[in-house]
This record gives C-alpha cells, structure tokens and sequence, in this order.
C-alpha cells in the first residue's frame, strides 16, 4: 500500500520536516549520487563499531546520524520522503518544531541501536560488517508518534492501482504487523534483513508509539485521539 494523502491539513508550516526532506535529498543529490558506492561505504553505519569489534570509516557516534541521511536507490529515498510529507508535518505540528527535530533523532537512534544489537547478538560477525543506512527507522518513530496523536485520520493509499481511504490505525498498524512478520524470527536479524532493516523499523515504532502516548497523557503534547475534527 503506497500512501497519497492524509485527511489532517497542517496549522502551520512544518520547517523542520521541510528542512529533513531537502537534507535528505541533497545528500543524495550532491554526496551519493556522483560516487554511490564509496559513499555508502564511507558515511554508513557499521553494527560492529557499536561493541568494538571492527572499525568503520566513522566512529559509530558520527555514522549514526550520517547513515540517517543516506539511501541506496531513487526508490529508496523517494518512499521514504514520501512517508515524512505525508505523516510528518502533523507530528511536528503535536510536538512543536524544537520537539519534533529532537524526537526525530532520537528516533533514529533508537532504531540504528535496535537494528545493530539484534545483528550483534544473533547474526554472524559477517553480517555485522554490512553497512546500514537510510531514514526509516526515524521516519518509523513519527508513524509511531502519528498513530497515537491521529488514529482516526484518513489515509488515501493506493491498493492495486486504486485509491482508497483507511484509518490511520489500519493503515499504520497493518504496517507495523507488515515488519513483525518480514522480520521471520531471527534470520532477519542482520543489518540488511533481506534488504530492509525491519528491526530498526520496530524499534522506531515502538518508541514513537511510547513517547507520543506518555507526552500526550502528561500533557506536553496535545493528542488528537479520538477527535471528531480528524474523523472526516
């Protein structure tokens, strides 16, 4: 399922998801594209720079934050900014523009963290050598976050080539159960996992999912759960 639209027009104008989406773009543009492979290789994440055991290009304090800004493919990058348009200016309307660049690092974090310990402790040293990069474990923390703050927004999304209007809880959730399930018990544990890192995919989630539903039951976020407003 491929997401067009949601139904949540913004209240103001998201600078900070604005500003990721150009950054990720022009990394691409201007850093990968002339010589692809050697920067992967270069700004990329290395699981095993994380317990020592090998050395990367980068210490695993830089690479964290430059692999989440590569992508290895046009599709790659063009699905995943297209998941930040779409989800992303809503969330950073909830968290404020300070808010939302801290949650979204901080989710990518989490992600690049989950993603590296689960090939540490259950793929080979091999598998902990492969570089990881790209921003949908951050991007998975603002569908967490979106998830809690706008369950009954619509989505259009196009399912076998025709648009149709979901729940955002359907929608995302189907989603989320989409990655437990590619995840196919721990031989997707590597930093590839057939391609996709779909572990950094759950942690993100999941610590979106958290954050945006104890900040909203304190009340330093306003949630939208359940309004009416975001029904239509």
């Amino acid at each position: 399922m491929i997401p067009l639209s949601d139904s949540i027009p913004s209240r103001r104008f998201p600078f900070v998801n604005v500003a990721l989406i150009v950054a990720n773009l022009a990394v691409w543009v201007f850093y990968e594209l002339p010589h692809l492979t050697t920067s992967i290789a270069h700004a990329s994440f290395y699981p095993c720079t994380l317990n020592g055991s090998c050395h990367g290009p980068e210490p695993w304090p830089v690479s964290w934050v430059t692999a989440m800004f590569l992508h290895g493919s046009w599709a790659h990058i063009l699905g995943n900014m297209l998941f930040l348009v779409i989800f992303g200016n809503n969330v950073e309307d909830a968290f404020g523009h300070v808010g939302y660049l801290v949650f979204y690092f901080a989710g990518g974090f989490v992600a690049t963290v989950t993603q590296a310990s689960m090939t540490l402790v259950a793929s080979s040293a091999a598998a902990a050598q492969v570089p990881s990069l790209g921003a949908s474990g951050a991007i998975a923390a603002v569908l967490g976050a979106y998830i809690v703050l706008y369950p009954n927004a619509r989505i259009t999304t196009l399912v076998l080539f025709f648009p149709v209007r979901l729940s955002a809880w359907f929608f995302l959730g189907f989603w989320f159960v989409y990655q437990l399930i590619e995840v196919n018990g721990l031989n997707a544990a590597t930093s590839e996992g057939g391609g996709v890192a779909f572990f950094a995919h759950i942690g993100g989630f999941a610590f979106g999912l958290l954050v945006a539903f104890a900040l909203s039951r304190s009340g330093f976020i306003h949630n939208n759960a359940g309004s009416d407003t975001y029904s239509r």
